[in-house]
């Protein structure tokens, strides 16, 4: 059975760093492109960032380019959120997912807050 569980997330002043972590099983994780991505109430869904399976490549939302760096460590079966200058916007559930083929996978969420 596949799991991925998120962590990492917690209140934060603004222009402050958090680190998220999705820790996943029952998967082969290296065929697995990982992505994050966060939701605020009443809003859909939105990608935040995205690495290839072999971690060659990266995509990042524009508003979080330049603040966001998303990475994986296939060895540990992880992907990571490393987020700096955070705003207040930012605040949101992000949630990892997991996508190879039609085998497409979440976790339960970790909410982010920024606020002073």
């Amino acid at each position: 059975q596949v799991h991925l569980v998120e962590s990492g997330g917690g209140l934060v002043q603004p222009g402050g760093s958090l680190r998220l972590s999705c820790a996943t099983s029952g998967l082969y994780f290296r065929n697995y492109a990982m992505s994050w991505y966060r939701q605020t109430p009443g809003k859909e869904r939105e990608l935040v960032a995205a690495i290839t399976s072999a971690g060659g490549s990266t995509n990042y939302a524009d508003s979080v380019k330049g603040r966001f760096t998303i990475s994986r460590d296939n060895a540990k079966n992880t992907v990571y959120l490393q987020m700096d200058s955070l705003k207040p916007e930012d605040t949101a559930v992000y949630y990892c997912n997991a996508l190879w083929r039609a085998l497409d996978a979440w976790g339960q969420g970790t909410l982010v807050t920024v606020s002073s």
